[in-house]
């Protein structure tokens, strides 16, 4: 009797995706990534948090939602749905790393990696609903789907690259300051999440606890933590220019600082003009090109060359003359 085949070792035997394919599976989930933080946002901003009274379920009675729950129930049962599409693309990522020949198991584990941070969170988000809204749910909440981001970044760069060891492209103290704008970008998006968790938009038109702090407190902080990445980040462009590190690489440096300043100037303007809902939506979606940014410098730093097949032997007889 032969050997069962699981469906993705099945689908794999008959398909073969080209180099082209698994880039644009990867590509997918990175911007489904993107696509799920900002309408997350959109759901607190517009108050629509609660717009599903429950969860898995719409309501206690419906699986979908009711007229009875307006716009915001449609917006926040909208979210949900997304949810599917994220896995989908998700999906489609591990199917074509599972199909690659020959098998990239570690392409195959990040994007499983991917599949169940997307579940707990799913299951994460559910008790936020539970937990009508409390500000630390949400902040693990966006978290979570921040590091969902983090691995789909990674593994769309990995389709890029080979399996070999990782090799330096820049000397030492270079990536030792890469770490650092790595573990100053990280505190920023976590300080951000202090200055929703205390701010004005709790997700909810009702009374919404908030985290027990002055909101303004929090964005200095969160500012100061940004100037410090403005700084970090200027000073890998210049570095980078005196190394003479590859193109590609300054080219990474130079679109970090791009949307930092872009970034930057939304934080502030949303700051001095009452935190307006469409400037927050902005602001996050900011976040996420900002983190993206971050990553896409740091893994230009090293290289993973791809192995060329060699050309088969062939019979010595095969070139001899007839």
């Amino acid at each position: 009797m032969g050997r069962v085949l699981t469906p993705l070792a099945s689908i794999a035997r008959r398909w073969t995706p080209s180099p082209r394919t698994l880039r644009r599976a990867a590509l997918s989930a990175v911007v489904m990534s993107v696509i799920i933080i900002v309408t997350g946002g959109a759901v607190r901003l517009t108050g629509s948090g609660l717009g599903c009274d429950t969860w898995p379920k719409c309501t206690d009675d419906s699986l979908i939602v009711t007229p009875e729950q307006g716009y915001r129930g449609v917006i926040e049962f909208g979210n949900r749905m997304l949810t599917y599409v994220l896995s989908a693309a998700v999906g489609w990522a591990i199917v074509a790393a599972r199909s690659t020949k020959p098998w990239r198991r570690g392409l195959t584990r990040l994007g499983w990696a991917q599949f169940w941070i997307v579940a707990s969170n799913a299951v994460l988000g559910g008790i936020t609903v539970w937990m009508g809204l409390n500000p630390w749910t949400v902040a693990g909440h966006f978290l979570a789907a921040t590091t969902l981001l983090t691995v789909a970044v990674i593994t769309w760069q990995r389709t890029r690259e080979g399996d070999t060891a990782p090799r330096p492209r820049v000397p030492g103290p270079v990536r030792k300051l890469s770490w650092a704008i790595i573990t100053a970008s990280a505190l920023v998006i976590v300080l951000g999440t202090g200055v929703t968790g205390s701010g004005k938009h709790a997700g909810d038109s009702s009374a919404v606890p908030r985290m027990p702090w002055d909101w303004t407190v929090a964005a200095h902080l969160h500012a100061i933590a940004a100037w410090i990445v403005c700084a970090l980040a200027l000073a890998m462009w210049l570095v980078l220019r005196v190394v003479d590190a590859p193109d590609d690489t300054r080219a990474r440096a130079r679109d970090l600082l791009i949307v930092l300043l872009a970034q930057g100037g939304i934080g502030y303007l949303q700051y001095f003009t009452g935190v307006p809902e469409l400037l927050v939506g902005a602001h996050m979606l900011g976040s996420a090109l900002m983190w993206i940014a971050v990553l896409r410098l740091a893994l230009s730093l090293r290289e993973r060359p791809m192995t060329t097949p060699g050309i088969p032997a062939q019979d010595d007889s095969a070139l001899t003359p007839a």
